[in-house]
């Protein structure tokens, strides 16, 4: 099902006069939605989600067969057409994980949208974003990457490690595998 119009009406009511954020890509349903810390210079400069220069998101994507087909940042759009949500815990400011104020991360509007949307699965692109969410939701310390023990309302949780070159030495993508098994597992 082609989603584009919700997307485009979204967008729409989305207030772009701000810092130049990118919009939450979001709808009803979603076998998982993407949650990073806030996004990068190179995203910011190209009003694409996962842009940067080394950024592994949208091959891992299509790799996994997440999606089937490889997407580039310019069409994060379509990313709803294969039950997949984007969002950012900080949507007020750019730059990697070390730059960004973490009484920024809005975690009241993850919550939110997790409750609205109800996805399946809530995947966090980075353990800095999945760590902020686990300490200030759920009072909890991540342990390890992957597929976490806890659920929040009722939504299972992931936390992947970043795609962004800058985190290169901490790739695996045994983790990204296991998160696509689940969703798998989950459409039916």
């Amino acid at each position: 099902m082609l989603l584009t119009k919700y997307v485009i009406m979204k967008m729409e009511r989305y207030n772009f006069n701000q810092v130049n954020i990118l919009p939450d890509i979001l709808a009803p349903n979603l076998d998982v939605i993407f949650c990073g810390s806030a996004a990068g210079k190179a995203s910011m400069e190209a009003s694409a989600y996962y842009a940067g220069p080394g950024n592994m998101f949208w091959t891992i994507l299509f790799e996994t067969g997440i999606t089937s087909c490889s997407l580039s940042p310019k069409e994060y759009y379509l990313v709803l057409n294969y039950g997949v949500g984007l969002t950012d815990l900080n949507k007020k400011q750019f730059g990697s994980d070390s730059e960004l104020d973490r009484e920024l991360y809005d975690t009241d509007k993850l919550c939110g949208v997790i409750k609205e949307y109800k996805p399946k699965v809530l995947a966090f692109n980075g353990k800095k974003a999945g760590s902020e969410f686990m300490r200030q939701v759920l009072d909890l310390k991540v342990k390890s990457y992957g597929i976490q023990e806890v659920k929040y309302n009722d939504v299972k949780l992931s936390i992947l490690p970043s795609t962004s070159g800058a985190a290169r030495r901490w790739w695996d993508d045994s983790h990204w595998y296991d998160l696509a098994q689940l969703i798998s597992k989950t459409k039916y």
